[in-house]
């Protein structure tokens, strides 16, 4: 008889802010709104809602289209920057921008898809309008190194007050994807495989996404901190 030694299962971390009326988003922009067009009752078997938000609320992919008026919308993209092998790189406290010298230790060797942690504990449930952002040198150098996606854990990759948006528009000269809004406080520095794929919207200028980070199989591929 051969004997089978049980695997355990990888390990997954739900990386979505949760999404309901009272989530933040960009002041001026469309907060969640769910309204029941048919409930459960005498001569009606199911609840069915009708809802009305931003793409932005909530964990979401950025398109072209948001930040390039011919830019492509979310729903032309091609899926795999959005699925693959990711780093989370923490720069905790970093102030306004995140810095190459905030990042720097844990570059070496880096997979297409770089996820920074900003927040000791992210607000999902208030507006942060002194949200940390990238560094547009940073994103340009990241690009440099075969980084096909950047994430953040905050609302944006360009300060919450910028008209210029120079971050967004480096991944636009370099063709580069865009997480933001990821809840990233429970997730230890090191590699994952990321999982994050947009909705097929045809012509919206990002999606919402359910955001998660799975553990990888082979034992040692982390690079992990305490």
């Amino acid at each position: 008889m051969t004997r089978q030694t049980a695997r355990t299962a990888p390990r997954i971390w739900d990386i979505s802010p949760p999404v309901h009326a009272g989530a933040p988003v960009f002041p001026g922009d469309t907060p969640y709104q769910q309204q029941w067009s048919a409930s459960i009752g005498p001569g009606c078997p199911v609840n069915v809602s009708a809802i009305t938000l931003s793409p932005h609320v909530g964990a979401h992919a950025d398109a072209p289209l948001h930040y390039d008026p011919a830019g492509a919308p979310v729903g032309e993209l091609d899926l795999s920057p959005f699925l693959g092998p990711c780093r989370v790189i923490h720069a905790i406290g970093c102030g306004p921008l995140v810095q190459w010298r905030h990042i720097a230790h844990a570059v070496h060797g880096l997979p297409p898809r770089v996820l920074v942690r900003t927040y000791a504990r992210m607000p999902v449930e208030r507006w942060d309008g002194a949200l940390a952002a990238y560094a547009p040198d940073v994103v340009t150098r990241l690009a440099d190194l075969g980084v096909q996606l950047i994430g953040i854990d905050t609302a944006s990759i360009d300060p919450a007050d910028s008209k210029t948006l120079d971050s967004h528009q480096v991944i636009r000269q370099r063709n580069l994807r865009v997480l933001e809004n990821l809840v990233l406080d429970d997730v230890p520095e090191g590699d994952y495989e990321l999982i994050a794929l947009p909705l097929k919207l045809m012509t919206a200028d990002a999606s919402p996404v359910r955001a998660v980070l799975r553990e990888l199989a082979e034992p040692g591929a982390a690079l992990r901190s305490p």
